[in-house]
């Protein structure tokens, strides 16, 4: 229990990080930057950004309904029993 609150927690403490990228879409978004009325503007990062966390999320949120469904499928045969 102790283990599974710990790691809990060291996730929590690193959310900020996965607004990181990979190192070619970064390049790649910083040289053409420039297209707003500022030169700064970041229009284009920030939904490839939004892109990449929605496409890492997809394995997770299956591996979760898995597990669910599979606790749900043990809860069932403890209680028939």
């Amino acid at each position: 229990m102790k283990k599974r609150l710990f790691l809990s927690l060291l996730s929590l403490l690193f959310v900020g990080l996965s607004w990181s990228q990979c190192p070619m879409c970064k390049a790649a978004l910083t040289s053409g930057r420039a297209t707003g009325k500022n030169k700064y503007e970041r229009q284009v990062g920030d939904g490839i950004n939004k892109g990449i966390l929605f496409l890492m999320s997809v394995p997770y949120v299956l591996v979760a309904g898995a597990g669910f469904a599979f606790y749900q499928s043990n809860l069932k045969k403890k209680v028939k029993r």
